[in-house]
Protein backbone atom coordinates (compact mmCIF):
# COMPACT_ATOMS: atom_id res chain seq x y z
CA UNK A 1 0.00 0.00 0.00
CA UNK A 2 1.20 3.57 -1.06
CA UNK A 3 -0.13 5.37 1.74
CA UNK A 4 -1.16 5.31 5.72
CA UNK A 5 -4.95 5.12 5.82
CA UNK A 6 -5.32 6.28 8.90
CA UNK A 7 -4.17 9.67 7.99
CA UNK A 8 -6.57 9.83 5.25
CA UNK A 9 -11.34 9.84 5.11
CA UNK A 10 -13.37 8.65 2.72
CA UNK A 11 -14.19 10.90 0.54
CA UNK A 12 -17.97 12.80 0.95
CA UNK A 13 -20.17 12.74 -2.02
CA UNK A 14 -21.18 16.36 -2.27
CA UNK A 15 -22.04 18.08 -5.94
CA UNK A 16 -20.02 20.62 -7.31
CA UNK A 17 -21.24 24.00 -6.01
CA UNK A 18 -20.18 26.96 -7.56
CA UNK A 19 -21.79 29.71 -5.23
CA UNK A 20 -20.86 27.50 -2.69
CA UNK A 21 -17.23 27.80 -3.39
CA UNK A 22 -17.44 31.56 -3.96
CA UNK A 23 -19.18 32.34 -0.65
CA UNK A 24 -16.38 30.44 1.03
CA UNK A 25 -13.66 32.34 -0.22
CA UNK A 26 -15.13 35.38 0.47
CA UNK A 27 -16.43 34.02 3.98
CA UNK A 28 -12.24 33.30 4.78
CA UNK A 29 -11.12 36.92 3.23
CA UNK A 30 -13.50 38.82 5.15
CA UNK A 31 -13.28 36.60 8.50
CA UNK A 32 -9.30 36.80 7.73
CA UNK A 33 -9.12 40.46 7.55
CA UNK A 34 -11.54 40.57 10.58
CA UNK A 35 -8.86 39.12 12.97
CA UNK A 36 -5.90 40.89 12.15
CA UNK A 37 -4.65 42.16 15.05
CA UNK A 38 -3.63 46.42 14.84
CA UNK A 39 0.06 45.44 14.26
CA UNK A 40 -0.82 43.45 11.33
CA UNK A 41 -0.76 39.82 12.73
CA UNK A 42 -3.11 37.15 13.03
CA UNK A 43 -3.41 34.60 16.08
CA UNK A 44 -1.55 31.03 15.87
CA UNK A 45 -3.85 28.27 15.23
CA UNK A 46 -3.16 25.28 17.78
CA UNK A 47 -2.18 22.72 15.17
CA UNK A 48 0.52 25.19 14.17
CA UNK A 49 1.56 24.66 17.60
CA UNK A 50 5.04 22.61 17.95
CA UNK A 51 5.10 20.98 22.11
CA UNK A 52 6.59 23.65 23.87
CA UNK A 53 5.49 26.54 21.94
CA UNK A 54 3.92 29.64 23.49
CA UNK A 55 0.69 29.91 21.90
CA UNK A 56 0.43 33.93 22.03
CA UNK A 57 4.26 34.47 20.42
CA UNK A 58 3.86 36.57 17.24
CA UNK A 59 4.56 34.18 13.60
CA UNK A 60 5.12 36.48 10.83
CA UNK A 61 7.11 33.46 8.71
CA UNK A 62 5.89 32.90 5.20
CA UNK A 63 5.61 29.48 5.71
CA UNK A 64 2.59 29.51 8.35
CA UNK A 65 2.50 33.18 9.24
CA UNK A 66 1.71 36.66 9.04
CA UNK A 67 3.74 37.40 5.34
CA UNK A 68 1.92 34.44 4.51
CA UNK A 69 -1.45 35.74 4.51
CA UNK A 70 -0.57 38.90 3.85
CA UNK A 71 0.72 37.79 0.48
CA UNK A 72 -2.49 35.68 -0.31
CA UNK A 73 -4.65 38.47 0.72
CA UNK A 74 -2.42 40.75 -1.86
CA UNK A 75 -2.62 37.86 -4.44
CA UNK A 76 -6.65 37.57 -3.75
CA UNK A 77 -7.00 40.83 -4.45
CA UNK A 78 -4.78 41.27 -7.53
CA UNK A 79 -6.68 38.39 -9.26
CA UNK A 80 -9.86 39.71 -9.10
CA UNK A 81 -11.38 36.77 -6.44
CA UNK A 82 -12.01 39.12 -3.83
CA UNK A 83 -11.48 42.32 -2.27
CA UNK A 84 -9.32 43.54 0.88
CA UNK A 85 -7.15 45.87 2.33
CA UNK A 86 -3.81 45.49 1.86
CA UNK A 87 -1.31 45.02 4.81
CA UNK A 88 1.92 45.50 2.82
CA UNK A 89 2.72 49.05 5.57
CA UNK A 90 2.75 46.24 8.22
CA UNK A 91 5.86 44.37 5.83
CA UNK A 92 8.87 46.07 7.40
CA UNK A 93 8.15 45.78 11.22
CA UNK A 94 7.00 42.06 10.68
CA UNK A 95 10.32 41.67 8.77
CA UNK A 96 12.09 42.99 12.15
CA UNK A 97 9.35 40.28 14.08
CA UNK A 98 10.43 37.22 12.17
CA UNK A 99 14.37 38.39 12.16
CA UNK A 100 14.52 38.41 15.81
CA UNK A 101 12.89 34.59 15.95
CA UNK A 102 15.33 33.70 13.36
CA UNK A 103 18.75 32.49 13.30
CA UNK A 104 21.01 34.91 11.71
CA UNK A 105 22.21 32.56 9.03
CA UNK A 106 18.67 31.92 8.13
CA UNK A 107 17.49 35.12 7.08
CA UNK A 108 17.47 33.94 3.39
CA UNK A 109 15.16 31.19 3.61
CA UNK A 110 12.61 31.77 1.02
CA UNK A 111 9.85 30.30 3.68
CA UNK A 112 11.03 31.53 7.03
CA UNK A 113 13.44 34.15 6.64
CA UNK A 114 13.81 37.91 5.13
CA UNK A 115 13.96 37.19 1.59
CA UNK A 116 9.88 37.06 1.24
CA UNK A 117 9.48 40.22 2.92
CA UNK A 118 12.10 42.17 0.84
CA UNK A 119 10.32 40.85 -2.36
CA UNK A 120 7.07 41.11 -1.57
CA UNK A 121 8.15 45.49 -0.30
CA UNK A 122 9.68 45.75 -3.63
CA UNK A 123 6.70 44.25 -5.36
CA UNK A 124 4.69 47.11 -3.85
CA UNK A 125 7.80 49.47 -4.49
CA UNK A 126 10.21 48.65 -6.35
CA UNK A 127 13.71 50.09 -5.58
CA UNK A 128 17.22 49.46 -6.79
CA UNK A 129 18.14 49.57 -3.19
CA UNK A 130 15.24 46.33 -2.47
CA UNK A 131 16.45 44.86 -5.41
CA UNK A 132 19.96 44.94 -3.40
CA UNK A 133 18.73 43.69 -0.88
CA UNK A 134 17.16 40.57 -2.59
CA UNK A 135 20.13 40.08 -4.59
CA UNK A 136 22.14 39.97 -1.28
CA UNK A 137 20.27 37.64 0.58
CA UNK A 138 19.88 35.16 -2.81
CA UNK A 139 23.51 35.38 -2.54
CA UNK A 140 24.20 34.34 0.85
CA UNK A 141 21.99 31.74 0.91
CA UNK A 142 23.90 29.92 -1.64
CA UNK A 143 25.52 27.46 0.39
CA UNK A 144 23.12 27.00 3.41
CA UNK A 145 23.72 23.26 4.81
CA UNK A 146 20.23 22.82 3.90
CA UNK A 147 19.87 22.64 0.32
CA UNK A 148 16.10 22.50 -0.46
CA UNK A 149 13.19 24.26 -1.05
CA UNK A 150 12.51 26.23 2.85
CA UNK A 151 15.60 27.07 3.98
CA UNK A 152 18.09 26.00 1.48
CA UNK A 153 19.58 27.56 -1.73
CA UNK A 154 17.12 25.88 -3.82
CA UNK A 155 14.57 28.73 -2.41
CA UNK A 156 16.87 31.37 -3.26
CA UNK A 157 16.69 29.85 -6.69
CA UNK A 158 13.51 30.05 -7.21
CA UNK A 159 13.18 33.47 -5.66
CA UNK A 160 15.90 34.30 -8.53
CA UNK A 161 13.52 33.07 -11.34
CA UNK A 162 10.69 35.06 -9.36
CA UNK A 163 12.79 37.93 -9.87
CA UNK A 164 13.80 37.48 -13.27
CA UNK A 165 10.41 36.86 -14.76
CA UNK A 166 9.17 39.89 -13.13
CA UNK A 167 12.47 41.92 -14.22
CA UNK A 168 13.93 40.82 -17.37
CA UNK A 169 17.36 41.70 -15.60
CA UNK A 170 20.33 39.92 -16.00
CA UNK A 171 21.23 39.66 -12.34
CA UNK A 172 18.72 36.97 -11.51
CA UNK A 173 19.84 34.96 -14.39
CA UNK A 174 23.68 35.04 -13.72
CA UNK A 175 22.34 34.04 -9.80
CA UNK A 176 19.51 31.98 -10.80
CA UNK A 177 22.92 29.60 -12.80
CA UNK A 178 25.09 30.66 -10.22
CA UNK A 179 23.18 28.62 -8.12
CA UNK A 180 22.21 25.40 -10.11
CA UNK A 181 26.19 25.10 -10.60
CA UNK A 182 26.58 25.02 -6.83
CA UNK A 183 23.87 22.73 -6.56
CA UNK A 184 25.22 20.79 -9.48
CA UNK A 185 28.43 20.26 -7.51
CA UNK A 186 26.70 19.18 -4.29
CA UNK A 187 24.79 16.11 -5.95
CA UNK A 188 25.57 12.70 -4.40
CA UNK A 189 25.23 9.78 -6.51
CA UNK A 190 22.87 6.28 -5.26
CA UNK A 191 24.24 3.04 -6.44
CA UNK A 192 21.12 1.19 -4.72
CA UNK A 193 19.59 3.66 -7.10
CA UNK A 194 21.03 4.83 -9.80
CA UNK A 195 20.40 8.32 -9.73
CA UNK A 196 21.25 11.60 -8.00
CA UNK A 197 20.05 13.25 -5.10
CA UNK A 198 21.19 16.02 -2.36
CA UNK A 199 21.63 15.55 1.45
CA UNK A 200 19.93 18.23 3.63
CA UNK A 201 21.11 19.16 7.24
CA UNK A 202 17.57 19.87 8.92
CA UNK A 203 16.62 20.24 12.07
CA UNK A 204 19.96 19.11 13.38
CA UNK A 205 19.94 15.65 11.42
CA UNK A 206 21.27 14.41 8.03
CA UNK A 207 18.42 13.66 5.72
CA UNK A 208 18.03 12.71 1.91
CA UNK A 209 14.37 14.06 1.26
CA UNK A 210 13.44 13.83 -2.33
CA UNK A 211 9.93 14.73 -2.11
CA UNK A 212 8.27 18.28 -2.39
CA UNK A 213 9.35 21.16 0.42
CA UNK A 214 12.63 19.64 1.42
CA UNK A 215 13.69 17.38 -0.94
CA UNK A 216 14.91 16.87 -4.30
CA UNK A 217 11.72 17.48 -6.09
CA UNK A 218 11.21 20.66 -4.73
CA UNK A 219 14.75 21.65 -6.34
CA UNK A 220 13.70 20.11 -9.68
CA UNK A 221 10.54 22.63 -9.33
CA UNK A 222 13.01 25.82 -9.36
CA UNK A 223 15.42 24.55 -11.86
CA UNK A 224 12.32 24.33 -13.99
CA UNK A 225 10.93 27.32 -13.16
CA UNK A 226 14.42 29.01 -14.49
CA UNK A 227 15.18 26.42 -16.95
CA UNK A 228 14.88 29.06 -19.81
CA UNK A 229 17.83 30.90 -18.01
CA UNK A 230 20.21 28.02 -18.42
CA UNK A 231 22.42 26.78 -21.52
CA UNK A 232 20.84 24.15 -23.50
CA UNK A 233 23.07 21.75 -23.02
CA UNK A 234 22.53 22.36 -18.89
CA UNK A 235 19.21 22.36 -19.04
CA UNK A 236 18.98 18.97 -20.87
CA UNK A 237 20.88 17.70 -18.37
CA UNK A 238 19.37 18.72 -15.55
CA UNK A 239 16.34 17.55 -17.35
CA UNK A 240 18.15 13.66 -17.80
CA UNK A 241 18.92 14.21 -13.54
CA UNK A 242 15.16 15.00 -12.78
CA UNK A 243 13.78 12.53 -15.00
CA UNK A 244 16.50 9.65 -13.69
CA UNK A 245 15.92 9.89 -10.13
CA UNK A 246 11.88 10.67 -9.96
CA UNK A 247 11.77 7.42 -11.81
CA UNK A 248 14.23 5.38 -10.27
CA UNK A 249 12.91 6.22 -6.76
CA UNK A 250 9.41 5.65 -7.45
CA UNK A 251 7.11 2.76 -6.01
CA UNK A 252 4.72 1.70 -8.56
CA UNK A 253 1.80 -1.04 -7.76
CA UNK A 254 -0.80 -1.40 -9.69
CA UNK A 255 -1.36 1.43 -11.81
CA UNK A 256 -0.35 3.86 -8.77
CA UNK A 257 2.65 5.00 -7.87
CA UNK A 258 4.21 6.98 -5.55
CA UNK A 259 7.85 7.86 -3.98
CA UNK A 260 9.42 7.27 -0.22
CA UNK A 261 10.49 10.09 1.83
CA UNK A 262 13.83 9.12 1.22
CA UNK A 263 16.64 8.68 -1.77
CA UNK A 264 19.03 5.96 -0.75
CA UNK A 265 17.39 4.04 1.89
CA UNK A 266 18.74 0.14 2.31
CA UNK A 267 16.09 -2.66 1.40
CA UNK A 268 13.91 -3.20 4.46
CA UNK A 269 14.08 0.36 5.96
CA UNK A 270 10.78 1.10 7.77
CA UNK A 271 9.43 4.70 5.77
CA UNK A 272 6.15 6.76 6.20
CA UNK A 273 4.47 6.30 3.44
CA UNK A 274 2.45 9.78 3.09
CA UNK A 275 0.09 11.15 0.08
CA UNK A 276 0.58 14.98 0.80
CA UNK A 277 2.30 17.66 -1.04
CA UNK A 278 5.07 17.75 1.16
CA UNK A 279 5.77 14.09 0.96
CA UNK A 280 4.15 11.60 -1.51
CA UNK A 281 2.92 11.87 -4.56
CA UNK A 282 1.10 14.90 -4.70
CA UNK A 283 4.01 17.06 -4.52
CA UNK A 284 5.86 15.48 -7.43
CA UNK A 285 2.94 15.89 -9.68
CA UNK A 286 2.58 19.63 -8.56
CA UNK A 287 6.62 20.28 -8.66
CA UNK A 288 6.69 18.59 -12.28
CA UNK A 289 3.81 19.91 -13.49
CA UNK A 290 5.72 22.24 -16.28
CA UNK A 291 8.42 19.43 -17.16
CA UNK A 292 8.88 20.34 -21.32
CA UNK A 293 9.47 16.33 -21.40
CA UNK A 294 6.70 13.81 -21.44
CA UNK A 295 9.04 10.85 -20.08
CA UNK A 296 7.41 11.02 -17.05
CA UNK A 297 3.74 11.43 -18.21
CA UNK A 298 2.37 8.04 -17.46
CA UNK A 299 4.01 7.80 -13.96
CA UNK A 300 2.97 11.33 -13.02
CA UNK A 301 -0.54 9.76 -14.05
CA UNK A 302 -0.29 6.70 -11.81
CA UNK A 303 0.59 9.47 -9.11
CA UNK A 304 -2.09 11.79 -9.49
CA UNK A 305 -4.57 7.72 -9.19
CA UNK A 306 -2.53 6.57 -6.24
CA UNK A 307 -3.90 10.26 -4.53
CA UNK A 308 -7.26 9.89 -5.82
CA UNK A 309 -7.49 6.46 -4.29
CA UNK A 310 -6.12 7.50 -1.05
CA UNK A 311 -8.85 10.09 -0.62
CA UNK A 312 -9.20 13.20 1.37
CA UNK A 313 -6.43 13.76 4.17
CA UNK A 314 -7.78 13.91 7.95
CA UNK A 315 -5.78 16.77 9.03
CA UNK A 316 -7.63 19.16 6.74
CA UNK A 317 -8.58 21.41 3.65
CA UNK A 318 -5.03 23.16 3.80
CA UNK A 319 -2.21 22.99 1.29
CA UNK A 320 1.19 21.60 2.46
CA UNK A 321 -0.91 18.04 3.96
CA UNK A 322 -3.94 18.76 3.36
CA UNK A 323 -6.89 17.98 0.85
CA UNK A 324 -6.64 21.00 -1.09
CA UNK A 325 -2.88 20.79 -1.73
CA UNK A 326 -3.32 17.41 -3.01
CA UNK A 327 -6.27 18.22 -4.95
CA UNK A 328 -3.58 20.73 -6.76
CA UNK A 329 -2.23 17.86 -8.48
CA UNK A 330 -5.49 17.12 -10.08
CA UNK A 331 -5.42 20.66 -11.72
CA UNK A 332 -1.90 19.76 -13.15
CA UNK A 333 -2.94 16.49 -14.66
CA UNK A 334 -5.81 18.23 -16.25
CA UNK A 335 -3.52 20.79 -17.64
CA UNK A 336 -1.35 18.01 -18.92
CA UNK A 337 -3.50 15.62 -20.36
CA UNK A 338 -6.90 17.41 -20.82
CA UNK A 339 -8.78 14.61 -19.11
CA UNK A 340 -11.70 16.00 -17.53
CA UNK A 341 -11.62 13.14 -15.23
CA UNK A 342 -9.04 15.41 -13.19
CA UNK A 343 -11.58 18.58 -13.03
CA UNK A 344 -13.96 16.22 -11.65
CA UNK A 345 -11.86 15.05 -9.30
CA UNK A 346 -10.74 18.46 -8.43
CA UNK A 347 -13.74 19.84 -7.73
CA UNK A 348 -14.64 16.59 -5.41
CA UNK A 349 -11.34 17.13 -3.49
CA UNK A 350 -12.40 20.81 -3.46
CA UNK A 351 -16.05 19.86 -2.17
CA UNK A 352 -14.56 18.07 0.39
CA UNK A 353 -12.06 20.42 2.09
CA UNK A 354 -14.88 23.23 1.98
CA UNK A 355 -16.79 20.98 3.93
CA UNK A 356 -14.26 20.08 6.38
CA UNK A 357 -13.30 23.97 6.78
CA UNK A 358 -16.81 24.73 7.79
CA UNK A 359 -16.58 22.00 10.24
CA UNK A 360 -13.16 23.05 11.78
CA UNK A 361 -14.51 26.61 12.28
CA UNK A 362 -17.60 25.88 13.77
CA UNK A 363 -15.90 23.58 16.16
CA UNK A 364 -12.99 25.91 17.46
CA UNK A 365 -15.26 29.14 16.41
CA UNK A 366 -12.21 30.27 14.56
CA UNK A 367 -10.14 30.34 11.39
CA UNK A 368 -6.60 29.11 11.09
CA UNK A 369 -4.65 32.04 9.55
CA UNK A 370 -1.79 30.93 7.68
CA UNK A 371 -0.72 30.25 4.15
CA UNK A 372 0.63 26.99 3.56
CA UNK A 373 -1.09 25.55 6.74
CA UNK A 374 -4.54 27.01 6.66
CA UNK A 375 -7.92 28.46 5.48
CA UNK A 376 -6.50 31.41 3.23
CA UNK A 377 -4.56 28.91 1.28
CA UNK A 378 -7.58 26.69 0.85
CA UNK A 379 -9.26 30.34 -0.93
CA UNK A 380 -6.58 30.35 -2.91
CA UNK A 381 -6.63 27.13 -4.25
CA UNK A 382 -10.63 27.23 -4.41
CA UNK A 383 -9.98 30.22 -6.82
CA UNK A 384 -7.63 28.40 -8.83
CA UNK A 385 -10.10 25.26 -8.57
CA UNK A 386 -12.74 27.55 -10.08
CA UNK A 387 -10.78 28.99 -12.33
CA UNK A 388 -9.05 25.26 -13.44
CA UNK A 389 -5.34 26.80 -13.10
CA UNK A 390 -2.66 25.18 -11.58
CA UNK A 391 -1.02 28.00 -9.59
CA UNK A 392 0.49 26.75 -6.60
CA UNK A 393 1.21 29.63 -4.18
CA UNK A 394 4.24 31.03 -3.52
CA UNK A 395 5.72 28.17 -5.80
CA UNK A 396 4.54 28.64 -9.41
CA UNK A 397 3.59 32.18 -8.56
CA UNK A 398 4.94 34.92 -6.23
CA UNK A 399 4.24 38.45 -8.16
CA UNK A 400 0.68 39.94 -8.74
CA UNK A 401 0.04 40.29 -12.63
CA UNK A 402 -0.20 43.68 -13.92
Amino acid sequence: MLHDPARHEPLRTIAWDESRVRATIARIVRETVAAATPDGLWPVHPRDLEPGDDPDAPVANLYYGAAGVIWALDWLRAIGAADSPSFAHRLEPLRELNRAARAHDDIGSYMMGDLPFEMMAWGHAPTAARADTIAALIEGNIDHPARELMWGSPGSLLAAAMMHGATGDDRWAALFRRIAQRLREQLLWSERQACHYWSQELYGRQSRYIDAVHGFVATARALLRGRHLLAEADWLQWQACIETTVANTAIRENGRASWPCQADEPPGTAQKWLMQFCHGAPGFVICLADLPSHALDALLVEAGEATWAAGPLAKGSNLCHGTAGNAYAFLVLLARTRDARWRDRARAFAMHAVAQFDEETARLGRLRHSLWTGDIGLAVFLWDCLNERPRFPTLDVFFAPP
